[in-house]
């Protein structure tokens, strides 16, 4: 056979391979797991992986896509110590304050009561929260008041779950900014005047 009678060959083999599919049925492919990978299910065993698993652990110190790392346990050494590290982001001005206020009338009066004395609704039912017109209270800064809502304290629960962390700032600069005593001034971070760092 001539090298012409070889390609007209090929060329017609060529083209009746590629020509016989009509627009509904699929042509044929050549290596279709390129293009049609096999999938597994997330529980099922998996022969490509050295453990068998489908579903893999994520690497060590892998943090989510939009989550915000604490690194501060329960307790109140750790509560102090992240009421002396963490700095509010937000300032007492009054937009700021009006969302801190409506936030903090969702989660935290129906046991702190609407003006922080620990006269919610609730609080006859329960062991009540302390005051925050308290001395005590009224020394924490917010760091400290965000890791309170954060990780709980005594018998309150932590409203991590419930709150993303700007919503506990918020109500950490409302709990300072605007539920101290009448008396007590509050500086531009929203804490009472003389505890700044």
């Amino acid at each position: 056979m001539s090298l012409r009678g070889f390609s007209l060959a090929a060329i017609a083999m060529l083209a009746s391979a590629c020509g016989g599919a009509s627009g509904n049925d699929r042509a044929l492919e050549y290596f279709p797991d390129m293009a049609r990978d096999p999938a597994y299910k997330a529980f099922a065993p998996n022969p490509a992986t050295r453990n068998g698993i489908t579903l893999q652990r994520p690497v060590a110190g892998t943090i989510a896509r939009g989550a915000q790392p604490f690194h501060y346990d329960k307790g109140e050494a750790e509560a102090v110590r992240a009421g002396q590290e963490l700095r509010n982001p937000y300032h007492a001005t009054p937009p700021i304050l009006a969302k801190g206020q409506a936030l903090y009338e969702i989660y935290c009066a129906v046991c702190h009561g609407s003006h922080g004395k620990g006269d919610g609704p609730i609080a006859s039912k329960i062991p009540p929260p302390p005051s925050y017109k308290s001395d005590r209270l009224l020394g924490f800064a917010p760091g400290r008041i965000f890791h309170v809502i954060t990780m709980g304290a005594n018998k309150m629960p932590s409203y991590a779950v419930q709150l993303a962390p700007d919503d506990r700032w918020l109500i950490a600069t409302y709990v300072r900014g605007r539920l101290p005593l009448p008396d007590t001034t509050v500086d531009a971070d929203g804490e009472p005047e003389g505890t700044s760092a």
